[in-house]
């Protein structure tokens, strides 16, 4: 069993498009789900989706590579972990990678990229950075 519920989930997008996967299934919560919707909009993942009933629920993530089969994920950061806890306010958020890249945080309005939380001036626990 893992702590790191976050820390899994990218790690798993990660290690699957380095063996060049279609997808990859992941145990489902509404919180990875946000998270992973996030990635679709960012343009890290082509699609997301729920599968299962009742306590056999996962997540179904198809990954997205450009033409010559390069993965769109290259790189990820954890940044808070369970055992130390960051956060960031709005002036401390930063592009990540020179705007290649995008950090996710947990704000009170959700799960928001960095640019959305500059734009709608909010702060949070920064999740990770992903490039």
């Amino acid at each position: 069993m893992t702590t790191d519920v976050i820390g899994d989930f990218i790690v798993r997008l990660q290690n699957a498009g380095a063996i060049r996967k279609a997808s990859v299934s992941i145990p489902y919560s509404a919180y990875k789900m946000a998270i992973a919707e996030k990635l679709k909009d960012a343009g890290f993942v082509q699609g997301v989706e729920k599968k299962g009933k009742k306590v056999k629920k996962t997540l179904d993530v198809v990954l997205k590579y450009n033409d010559e089969g390069v993965h769109a994920i290259s790189g990820v950061r954890r940044i808070s972990k369970p055992g130390r806890r960051l956060y960031k306010s709005v002036h401390e958020i930063h592009p990540v990678r020179y705007g290649r890249g995008a950090l996710v945080l947990s704000t009170p309005k959700g799960i928001k990229t960095d640019k959305e939380a500059r734009k709608e001036m909010v702060g949070g626990e920064a999740l990770f950075e992903i490039w």
